[in-house]
């Protein structure tokens, strides 16, 4: 199952502040989709996932918006 962040409207660092307590309430292996429009989200979450030992599983746009889908690791 995937869980669903709707970060648009936010700026840097919330979209990852919210991913990172959204994620900490998440089972290992979970997968955590994150919507944003910050643009430099595309440099943060990845940076993030590699940090803290979660996979990026997919990164691109959808309507306007970028998609990441996040992989806890654990």
């Amino acid at each position: 199952m995937t869980e669903e962040l709707d970060a648009r409207g936010l700026r840097c660092p919330l979209p990852v502040l919210k991913a990172r307590k959204r994620l900490k309430s998440m089972e290992a292996g979970a997968h955590l989709r994150v919507t944003a429009d910050d643009p430099a989200a595309v440099i943060d979450v990845p940076h993030f996932c590699n940090e803290q030992g979660h996979t990026l599983k997919s990164q691109g746009e959808e309507n306007g918006a970028l998609v990441f889908v996040i992989r806890k690791g654990g």
